[in-house]
Formats: C-alpha cells, sequence, structure tokens
C-alpha cells in the first residue's frame, strides 16, 4: 500500500504565522504566488508575502486565475513563473489557485503542455517545491495529489491525478477562512461531505482512509450549517479545516467516484462552481450506488448519529440520503440545474464525458451511459 500524505501541515487557528522555518528549510530563494484577485484585495497574499520576505525570499504574484482555472491560465502564469526565475511555488487560496499552481509546478520540471498530463500518474519528475495555502474549508487540493484544469476549446474538465504534484508544506489556518461568505462556505463544505463520503464509498476505500473520511464526514455535518449561519463561528471554521484536512488525504488515497465525474463534466461544460455540482448530485448518486454496497451506507449512518442495530440496510441508506438531503437544503444549496441557468442540459455529452473521467473507475459500481444521463435529468 502507497499512502500519500504532504511532509509538513501547519493546522490550526493561527498557524500561518508558524510557515516562515519550514518554508525556510526549503532552501528556495524566489516565490511564485499564485492567487486570485480577491485575496489579493483583501491582504491575504500581502500577509503571506510579508512572511517570506522577513526569510529573505522575494516574490512575484501572479492573481489572474479563473473560478474553474485554465489551459490558458496556466500557460500565463508558467510563462511569467519561468521569465521571473523562481524555484518554487506558494499557492493561497481555494482549489482553483491550488489547481493551477500544481500544473505550473508540474510543466517547470517537466516541460509540455498541461494537456500532455491529463489522466493517471503521467508527469515523470517531481514538480517545484509547492507551499499550498488553503483560504476554504473544501476542496482539499492543498493536500492532494488531484488538479484539474479546465480545457476551454473542448469545454472538459481535465483530471490529473499524480504524486509528483504532492505539496512540499500545507497550510490550513481557519483565521484566512473568515471572511467567506456564506455561499462560497456552503458550496466548499458540501464538496468536503462529497470527498468525504466518496473516499467511504470508493473501491480503493481501506481501514486507514475510511478512519479518515469517516470522521470528516460526522464534523461536516456537526459543523458545516454553523459555519454557513456565522462566518464568524471560529470553533466551526477551525472543525471545517480539520475535516476538509482529513478527507483530503483520504480520497487522495481512496479515491472517489460518480458524483465527481458528472460532477466535473457540469463544471467544464456550463462554467458553474464545483461545490454546487457535487452537492446536487450527491444523494442521487449516493441513491444508487447503495444500491451495490449498502454496507458503506451503514458505517456512515452509525458515524451520523443513527443507532443501526435493529435496522435493516435500506433504513440506514435511507437515513443517509435524507440527512444529505436535509443538510443541502440547509445551507442554502440549489435543487436544479435549472435554478442556476442551466435550461437544456445536453444529457449526451454529459454522460459520455462522465464515463471517461478519472474518477469514474473508483466508482463501486460502472455507471453506462443511459444510467449516466438517468440520474443527471434527476437534477435537471
Amino acid at each position: 500500500m502507497i499512502y500519500y500524505i504532504p511532509p509538513v501541515n501547519l493546522l490550526g487557528k493561527g498557524c500561518l504565522s508558524e510557515l516562515g522555518v519550514p518554508v525556510k528549510k526549503l532552501n528556495c530563494q524566489k516565490a511564485f504566488v499564485v492567487s486570485d484577485k480577491f485575496l489579493v484585495g483583501n491582504g491575504t497574499v500581502d500577509r503571506v508575502v510579508d512572511i517570506l520576505a522577513k526569510e529573505g525570499i522575494e516574490s512575484v504574484i501572479f492573481y489572474d486565475v479563473k473560478p474553474n482555472p485554465t489551459v490558458n491560465n496556466v500557460e500565463n502564469a508558467l510563462k511569467l513563473c519561468q521569465e521571473s526565475k523562481c524555484d518554487f511555488i506558494v499557492s493561497i487560496g481555494g482549489g482553483s489557485p491550488q489547481d493551477c499552481g500544481k500544473a505550473v509546478a508540474v510543466l517547470a520540471t517537466n516541460g509540455g503542455k498541461i494537456t500532455d498530463y491529463e489522466g493517471m500518474h503521467k508527469s515523470k519528475n517531481k514538480c517545484l517545491p509547492i507551499v499550498a495555502i488553503a483560504t476554504t474549508a473544501g476542496t482539499s487540493a492543498e493536500v492532494t495529489i488531484n488538479y484539474v484544469i479546465t480545457d476551454e476549446s473542448r469545454h472538459v474538465k481535465m483530471i490529473m491525478v499524480d504524486p509528483n504534484t504532492l505539496a512540499s508544506i500545507t497550510v490550513s489556518d481557519p483565521d484566512l477562512m473568515i471572511s467567506k461568505p456564506a455561499n462560497l462556505t456552503a458550496a466548499t463544505g458540501m464538496d468536503a461531505l462529497t470527498h468525504a463520503i466518496e473516499a467511504v464509498v470508493a473501491k480503493g476505500a481501506m481501514d486507514v482512509t475510511d478512519s479518515t473520511a469517516l470522521y470528516a464526514i460526522g464534523q461536516t455535518f456537526k459543523y458545516l450549517a454553523r459555519a454557513v449561519k456565522n462566518g464568524n463561528d471560529i470553533e466551526a471554521r477551525e472543525q471545517m479545516s480539520y475535516a476538509c484536512f482529513l478527507n483530503g488525504i483520504a480520497f487522495s488515497n481512496a479515491g472517489l467516484g460518480n458524483v465527481h465525474a458528472m460532477a466535473h463534466q457540469l463544471g467544464g461544460l456550463y462554467d458553474l462552481p464545483h461545490g454546487v455540482c457535487n452537492a446536487m448530485l450527491l444523494s442521487v448518486v449516493e441513491e444508487e450506488n447503495a444500491k451495490h454496497a449498502p454496507e458503506k451506507f451503514r458505517v456512515i449512518a452509525e458515524t451520523i448519529g443513527l443507532d443501526t442495530k435493529n435496522k435493516t440496510d435500506q433504513e440506514c441508506v435511507d437515513y443517509v440520503i435524507k440527512r444529505i438531503k436535509d443538510l443541502a437544503q440547509e445551507v442554502g444549496i440549489p435543487k436544479s440545474l435549472k435554478e442556476i441557468g442551466v435550461d437544456n442540459p445536453d444529457f449526451e455529452l454529459l454522460a459520455e464525458n462522465s464515463m471517461k473521467d478519472a474518477c469514474a473507475g473508483a466508482n463501486p459500481v460502472f455507471f453506462d451511459k443511459q444510467k449516466l444521463i438517468e440520474l443527471f435529468k434527476k437534477i435537471a
């Protein structure tokens, strides 16, 4: 068994202030900082740059990252990184800057185009060192071996699974998450829940991944709604940051499934928020998966509060599906694609691309094209 986890992880309130020591040990001189306009505007990027400066490290900032980072984003970032002769990456943000940073880091040491790396384990060389600083509790991109880049020419999200992109240092400081709006907190939190549930249900699940994923499921049900209702609830923010860290380690090693395979297609084709797509699909896909792996849902039901001793498998499944739907409704997730502006989805194309997605292979059962179309129609 190979189990991937970043070697250095800073966790908990205020941990960003401890970044200087491990960064100095990287023996790098010039940081290529990948972030977005919002985090530049609210001063988060400056805080990190100041910490680096105190260690004698220069910074070059790239902040033109789209919510669904594109091939063009990566090409522009790589060009600036190479022209500036930066020797490591500092990614600051949610999944978008993290994924863009990984793409730049792997291209800097392997060459070629990012489209060359779609799929599993495509690079030969370890990427530039990455310091991944999370500002949302959801994507877990800072701790995983996965990244996602949108190929705008094909309107497809490319999924890359590559141990060579594992970060050297991660930072999960809930103080950086305080300012996030409720809708973003909800979407990223439901993304986190999807990661954890899919990691338990996935073909690659094992005891060590279940232990972290199940804990993350319990914490997400307990604290996500609190974080959405009160963005300044530091206990809720901190517990969600721990859940995100743990489910990231789980799915990075166990795999995901058809919720993500399908959500990637919606996001790629219609430029939709990834967490919202996952949240709308989660109960739909897992209700189908439960027909083939009911034992997985018994342990999930126990984790979130059901006394399963005298319950049938179906009662356990029903409980889990209802709790997922109730949480999604409580935090304000849309129920249909129509609600978010997609009136006539191309079900054929969505289904075809879902079958090709790297995450689909980890699903406990194969979904053919007709099954995928049927499931997509349930959220139309």
